[in-house]
């Protein structure tokens, strides 16, 4: 805690530090709620990065800084614009502020070499790890419209690619080709364990798709689908809700701001929001992919995005919300048989758990797959 608590101190708090806990449930980073006697900014998030995940965390903090920047501007542009139309906006959005070291840097290196970052806490905001309602979902899907909306003009050569790879699903697969060889070959501790009913289930389930997980890559490829600047990690638990209104007003965890498809973000989006037993359930068989919620968020999303949506953009929806499964599913199992070297993990079979859940959430959506795509069609 003296630790914690002197890493936050360099971050120039507006006030005494009184508590530090541990906030969040995310997979990479570590996070912690910074708690102050302060009574303008009662409180700031305090993060270590993982810079085995993010090899390059300063480029991190270069693109947070690029798009803030171009968000804020984009919002006072249109602050000035619904001003001028005597039309203003009935909800608030929020942009998280990086907060800078007492040397004026965005970034701290403690004595282990550890880098370390600090910015705002959203106040009277908070997110959910499953959906409530409809209208729950309705507001995941504007804020991730939002989102891309405030985006959609920033270029993509403005953004470094801080995770190479991150979200191409055909190197994903030849990470796992190359991974499961190793552990058949090598690895005895995974004897055994090839052999159980739920390591065959995965195996054999990822080569039955194995041809169709190039479908984004060979759409961009061909020129059909274009990149943009994109989340790259929108589900459901980084959306900020108001607490009063219920409104989307955030979305957080910036990390993985890059270009890329809007695609992956819809997909990850719904892959979240539409399976009611969350990531962490051991209920496989009960996991289901709700066509109902999927409505509702696409209806939020639409309501801010559609302008900047090409025909073949919703042609290959559908895919994106099969694909963006599998592929969770495909990285968690590829751990599992790595050793859990990439996902925080509780236990040693955390990791093919979860890519069961995501196997089962992906047959599900193939199950329904004409109602999905007459839903997209209608909303065309």
């Amino acid at each position: 805690m003296n630790n914690l608590i002197e890493i936050a101190d360099r971050f120039k708090p507006q006030g005494k530090v009184i508590n530090i806990q541990e906030f969040g449930h995310g997979n990479i980073n570590s996070t912690f709620l910074v708690t102050l006697d302060s009574l303008d900014e009662k409180q700031f998030i305090l993060q270590r990065i993982n810079t085995q995940v993010f090899r390059q965390p300063k480029l991190v903090m270069q693109n947070m800084g690029v798009f803030t920047l171009h968000v804020r501007d984009k919002l006072k542009a249109l602050s000035s614009a619904y001003r001028l139309q005597r039309n203003p906006p009935n909800r608030r959005w929020e942009v998280p502020r990086v907060l800078l070291t007492q040397n004026a840097q965005n970034h701290f290196f403690d004595a282990d070499g550890s880098f370390w970052r600090a910015i705002s806490f959203i106040k009277a905001a908070e997110s959910f790890d499953t959906i409530k309602d409809s209208n729950h979902a309705r507001e995941v899907g504007y804020a991730l419209g939002m989102f891309h909306n405030l985006i959609s003009d920033l270029p993509t050569e403005k953004l470094a690619d801080t995770l190479p790879g991150f979200h191409i699903t055909p190197r994903y697969l030849q990470q796992y080709v190359e991974t499961r060889n190793f552990a058949q070959n090598v690895e005895t501790r995974l004897i055994t364990s090839l052999q159980s009913a739920e390591v065959k289930y995965c195996l054999q389930f990822v080569s039955d798709r194995s041809s169709w997980a190039h479908v984004l890559e060979n759409a961009q490829a061909q020129g059909q689908l274009i990149k943009r600047p994109i989340h790259g990690d929108p589900k459901i638990n980084n959306v900020m809700i108001d607490t009063a209104t219920g409104h989307g007003i955030s979305i957080i965890d910036l990390d993985t701001v890059k270009p890329g498809l809007v695609h992956y973000d819809i997909g990850d989006c719904l892959r979240s929001s539409c399976n009611a037993l969350g990531e962490e359930t051991e209920q496989w068989d009960k996991v289901r992919f709700d066509v109902d919620i999927c409505q509702s968020v696409l209806q939020g999303y639409l309501s801010v995005a559609r302008d900047f949506l090409t025909v073949s953009d919703y042609e290959y929806m559908y895919d994106a919300i099969r694909l963006i499964a599998f592929e969770l599913g495909l990285r968690f199992f590829t751990d599992y048989l790595a050793g859990n070297v990439y996902f925080k993990t509780k236990y040693p079979e955390h990791n093919l758990n979860r890519a069961i859940v995501q196997f089962k959430l992906t047959e599900s959506i193939e199950s329904q797959e004409t109602a999905i795509r007459a839903i997209i069609q209608e909303m065309q």
